[in-house]
């Protein structure tokens, strides 16, 4: 590494603490959408004063509405956009996003043990929403960058930098805007949501599906003279029970996550089938006229939406009753995405990665889904994903969200090092 970078990554710690404690402080919660253009302002003269070039960006609300269908969602769609032109033959794209997800029980955070938006230091670790999935990211590259000016080097690629919104809600976030009106011209693309403990190079598609199945309301006293939705859901599931046991035995090329090996023994990436949400009736004493039945479907490369989809339709047609009524919908998200383990980029990241690492770090591929699949498919760059997180500590999405501070002054050495090597 750069001796200057490395000499000096350390004693910005307290700084990278500041910056990521003002990012998390600004609840930026998908569902609604709150605060974007608050924390797109805050950014904004940061990376002005870095040498950036700057804009914030908003999706225009019709098209906004348009795609994304969730009376949930209100506010400006704001996001960042930065470049920074170093005169290189090379840009590289660097990308996460800054929204994070609800609080379970509210503001308060029910089973939280440090309050979810102040930032608290604790026996080494920095607990917050949003820590790991993904503001530490942007406070380390901030850091990175201010470092790299401060010693006067001149980063090896010009710098096209993407922080953007809704990624947690889909399927048309800040980034999918951005790809579609050519913002992410560049050579390579850097994804910092994810976590540490692997590189990543492929991760699921993702559609979600809604089954809604219809009966006639009654009096339950005599519900015999109705029809119960609910009832006529279970051989519904039970179809779709029996079509993830088939689905989730198939496996990708790509490698898992060594984290999830460790835990499970899974070796390879894998498609998932989920029936997660339920909705039915509106009363004890009254049969329920209708059933709503949610759940995604998580497809590995390998696989193709058309084929998951004729999939499940055909599992709810072998196990429907004659007289059942029903209706199957769905929405596709994101696609799958892989890139070429071959590729001499992912070989640099993979390298540099592991140059600052305490742990072996390998290729693999996630079991979710991410929006940066949407901006591959039209950018077709090479990418991958590497974030400050780890996947079985760092409780993303869950209470006590935290990253290890000792994994914010790594990545902050990982991006030093990359965009001036």
């Amino acid at each position: 590494m750069n001796a200057r970078i490395l000499d000096t990554i350390d004693s910005k710690t307290s700084g990278s603490l500041r910056i990521l404690t003002d990012l998390v402080s600004m609840p930026t919660i998908a569902p609604p959408g709150d605060n974007y253009e608050e924390i797109v302002d805050h950014l904004m003269p940061m990376f002005s004063d870095l040498g950036f070039d700057v804009e914030k960006i908003c999706i225009p609300d019709d098209l906004f509405k348009r795609k994304m269908k969730n009376p949930e969602l209100h506010g400006k769609r704001a996001n960042l956009h930065a470049y920074l032109d170093c005169g290189a033959d090379q840009t590289l794209v660097i990308y996460t996003h800054l929204d994070v997800v609800p609080v379970e029980g509210g503001g308060d955070g029910g089973g939280w043990t440090v309050p979810p938006f102040d930032g608290t230091v604790r026996d080494g670790r920095f607990y917050a929403r949003g820590s790991a999935d993904s503001k530490a990211a942007v406070a380390a590259l901030l850091t990175a960058l201010s470092l790299i000016r401060e010693l006067g080097i001149t980063p090896t690629y010009n710098l096209n930098i993407a922080l953007t919104t809704d990624e947690e809600v889909g399927p048309y976030s800040g980034l999918c805007y951005f790809a579609d009106i050519g913002l992410l011209s560049g050579d390579y693309f850097l994804c910092m949501d994810g976590d540490s403990d692997d590189v990543v190079i492929g991760t699921n598609g993702i559609l979600t599906w809604q089954l809604d199945v219809l009966g006639r309301s009654h009096h339950s006293g005599s519900g015999f003279l109705g029809v119960n939705a609910l009832e006529k859901s279970v051989a519904l599931m039970e179809g779709l029970l029996r079509l993830k046991r088939e689905v989730e035995e198939r496996r990708s090329a790509i490698p898992g996550s060594s984290a999830i090996f460790e835990k499970t023994g899974l070796t390879h990436i894998k498609p998932v089938l989920n029936i997660t949400m339920i909705e039915s009736g509106v009363k004890e004493n009254i049969v329920p006229g209708k059933c709503t039945i949610r759940g995604d479907r998580r497809v590995i490369p390998e696989e193709s939406f058309d084929c998951a989809i004729d999939e499940i339709r055909a599992a709810l047609e072998s196990a429907a009753d004659s007289d059942t009524e029903y209706e199957f919908t769905y929405e596709i998200v994101y696609p799958p995405m892989s890139t070429d383990t071959d590729h001499p980029w992912i070989g640099r990241v993979l390298s540099v990665a592991n140059e600052v690492s305490d742990r072996k770090i390998e290729l693999a591929g996630a079991q979710g889904s991410l929006d940066v699949a949407y901006a591959i498919k039209i950018t077709g760059q090479p990418v991958c994903c590497h974030g400050v997180g780890r996947l079985l500590e760092s409780r993303a999405h869950a209470e006590d969200e935290n990253i290890r501070v000792e994994d914010l002054v790594r990545y902050t050495r990982f991006l030093g090092l990359l965009l001036t090597e």
